[in-house]
């Protein structure tokens, strides 16, 4: 059993079991800069109701889409939203923001969306354990590098994988992946992951994932 990791691009992660079952998180549209995911899934997740988070109509079929709290089981998934903010001001200035875990053959993946603030006891705790931590990096409209380390080492996931950074792609004011990255010693880059609870590290590794363009896939 193992679960395929590709990064494409801004906060969009396509996760691939061996069962051909295929979420896609936080689809964006053109104004980010990066080639739009127009792929076929049966899942999204969706953290917030920004246009470079949730393109849903770019994608073709009929996907499930998930949006908000709670606890959704769909396509044989186990995926659970937490509520958190947009900004460190309880959202008041940009909003609410759902981080979701999803559960793909026994490892735990979780995306914190445009998270904006370090997370409280009780939404550490919904959380729980992790094995892939998706963390947004580039500050402005998220926690910036030094916020991303703090949330990394209080959920102290197997592999931490940056996200919402700043390429030569990129139209938004958001800092660099290597802002984030010179703060750990561990660091690792990689076309893609394939993981199996087996192969996960016993201390946390951070991961950067190479821009990839999706095979499209009939379900």
């Amino acid at each position: 059993m193992s679960v395929k990791i590709t990064w494409l691009g801004h906060a969009c992660f396509l996760f691939e079991d061996q069962s051909g079952t295929r979420v896609l998180t936080d689809p964006f549209n053109k104004m980010v800069g990066y080639p739009v995911p127009e792929i076929n899934v049966a899942v999204v997740t969706v953290s917030h109701e920004h246009s470079d988070h949730n393109a849903v109509q770019i994608l073709p079929g009929n996907p499930a889409v998930i949006r908000g709290p709670g606890t959704h089981n769909i396509s044989g998934l186990t995926v659970k939203g937490i509520a958190t903010f947009h900004d460190g001001a309880r959202g008041s200035e940009r909003g609410s923001n759902t981080v979701f875990v999803i559960e793909m053959e026994n490892i735990k993946i979780c995306h914190l969306g445009d998270l904006g603030h370090q997370l409280d006891a009780g939404q550490a705790q919904e959380i729980g354990s992790v094995d892939v931590l998706l963390v947004p990096v580039g500050g402005t409209f998220t926690i910036d590098s030094a916020g991303a380390k703090q949330v990394v080492e209080a959920l102290r996931p197997k592999l931490a994988i940056p996200m919402h950074y700043h390429t030569e792609m990129v139209k938004l004011p958001i800092s660099p992946v290597e802002n984030f990255t010179n703060l750990f010693q561990n660091v690792k880059e990689a076309k893609f992951l394939e993981l199996s609870p087996v192969s996960l590290p016993d201390e946390t590794e951070v991961v950067v994932l190479e821009l990839s363009r999706a095979e499209n896939k009939s379900l």
